[in-house]
């Protein structure tokens, strides 16, 4: 007890000397802690909705206390389940396709030895990223519309002359936002892994050039190996926001007529609170029933990379 009352001065001294030493540094944080307070700590409260009967007139504290009525009612509608199902497919899709493809292209730009052509190739893939996606649904609504010159390209090789963001068979939509995703974020998501790349020793490779090693051999037996921490914690991240997609593209690309192939759990959460006949506490149900799966689905991905492979997020 001596020693820990001994010790427990020196913790505050030691606290009060950082925060004169750094003092300008808390300064710059408490904006930081005040953003997150207001705008994702204290909106935490409305997550009672979900367990309400909730009305605008009576507010937090004078609706209905319902339960898990609305959970049930989620879970048995007509709609729910098919944006669910929506969500887990696209979902897959980004964390196989959509998360390799960035890594594949970080492995062509590490092969080009030109640097001018190299940093042509990467400004050029980073440009699609900072596209405000209103105005990337638009270029693909115009290429995919009936006369799109996409759609008439697709027609000459055989294809159906369509619409195809109308078309509500599986998996047409998905594909296409596959597609656009992978466009978008190509150049961007590559920054990490080219990072990663350049970090990796060269007398490794040049060893086993010697040793009559090929260029796929070295980059399968050296760089991947080497950079396998790097790729194991984008695809813990991937895998925890997998299940937050489809919001601002999704909702500006579907419509009625392709609900049941384009509506997502986060896009079923916009519509139950925004649109006509609004559902709050509905509403607030699949938000958190996403927000649970999600963090969830994170750390058991963190968990598994770290039984498996020693490599983990956190």
């Amino acid at each position: 007890m001596a020693e820990k009352k001994k010790n427990m001065p020196a913790a505050r001294v030691t606290w009060k000397r950082d925060v004169r030493r750094n003092w300008p540094i808390y300064v710059m944080f408490i904006p930081v802690i005040l953003f997150e307070i207001v705008l994702h700590y204290i909106p935490m409260f409305g997550v009672v909705m979900a367990f309400q009967d909730h009305s605008l007139v009576d507010g937090y504290f004078g609706s209905k206390w319902v339960g898990f009525d609305n959970f049930i009612e989620l879970f048995t509608g007509a709609d729910f389940p098919i944006a669910l199902r929506n969500t887990i497919a696209i979902a897959l899709l980004k964390c196989t396709i959509g998360f390799v493809m960035p890594i594949i292209f970080a492995f062509l730009l590490s092969m080009l030895h030109h640097k001018k052509y190299k940093r042509t190739v990467q400004t050029m893939s980073y440009l699609p990223n900072f596209v405000a996606a209103v105005v990337v649904a638009s270029l693909v609504i115009e290429f995919l519309a009936k006369d799109g010159p996409l759609t008439l390209l697709l027609t000459k090789f055989g294809a159906e002359n369509q619409n195809w963001l109308a078309n509500n068979r599986i998996p047409v939509f998905w594909v296409i936002y596959l597609v656009m995703g992978i466009w978008q974020s190509i150049g961007w998501g590559s920054i990490m892994y080219v990072a990663a790349i350049a970090t990796v020793s060269g007398d490794l490779h040049e060893a086993a050039a010697i040793d009559g090693a090929t260029r796929l051999q070295r980059m399968t037996k050296i760089t991947l190996p080497c950079i396998m921490p790097m790729i194991v914690m984008m695809l813990v991240l991937n895998v925890g926001l997998s299940f937050a997609a489809g919001f601002d593209n999704i909702l500006l690309l579907y419509m009625p007529s392709t609900y049941n192939v384009a509506d997502t759990v986060y896009t079923y959460t916009y519509r139950m609170a925004f649109t006509s006949g609004a559902n709050y506490s509905l509403s607030a149900a699949s938000g958190l029933f996403q927000s649970v799966v999600g963090t969830v689905l994170l750390i058991s991905s963190n968990a598994l990379s770290k039984k498996l492979g020693d490599t983990s997020l956190f």
